[in-house]
């Protein structure tokens, strides 16, 4: 599992800088986004990968990957937001989003890690267009927990939910790198 752990952390980098840069240049302004608002962009970045998965033109030059990096950290942020509560205001330094999202981060890939463990790193062989129903499945999910303010019978919470989102998207972003690697 180290080339995971590796190709994992590098694909986080990527989102975290990117995380960084848009709170230099925005502040934390997303911290006003209630959570079906954070669902409904991850919705829209997800079908855009299903539509690009199956349609083969393209009118607007940015491919699955940019998508993939928008889901991590729009899920990252529904994780803060879990936590925190949504706010009238921006409320949040640079150094403590960064902090934020890297705790939600380690989390996740603990999680990750636990169940890589158990599931023998099956996503390898999985293709990116299952991923991404995955990730359209959980985010259907989502919704219907938040239609139902939160509350479930036998299910894992909202945060487990987002949790596979951002897991399913490094592994989606994974197999994206190796194949331009190859």
């Amino acid at each position: 599992m180290p080339d995971t752990v590796k190709q994992y952390d590098a694909v986080i980098e990527t989102c975290r800088t990117l995380f960084i840069n848009k709170m230099k240049d925005y502040g934390s302004a997303w911290r006003i986004l209630r959570l079906p608002s954070l669902t409904d962009q991850i919705f829209i970045k997800a079908q855009r990968i299903r539509s690009l998965q199956q349609n083969a033109e393209r009118k607007v030059d940015e491919g699955e990957a940019s998508e993939f990096i928008g889901i991590i950290n729009y899920s990252v942020m529904a994780l803060i937001q879990l936590e925190k509560g949504v706010v009238e205001q921006p409320d949040l330094s640079l150094e403590e989003a960064i902090k934020l999202y890297d705790e939600k981060v380690t989390i996740t890939k603990e999680l990750m890690l636990d169940k890589n463990h158990d599931y023998g790193e099956a996503w390898r062989d999985m293709r990116v267009s299952s991923l991404t129903d995955l990730i359209l499945q959980k985010l259907l999910r989502v919704k219907q927990i938040e239609d139902n303010q939160g509350k479930t019978l036998v299910s894992e919470g909202i945060d487990a939910n987002y949790q596979d989102m951002i897991n399913y998207s490094v592994f989606a972003m994974i197999h994206l790198q190796s194949k331009f690697q190859s």
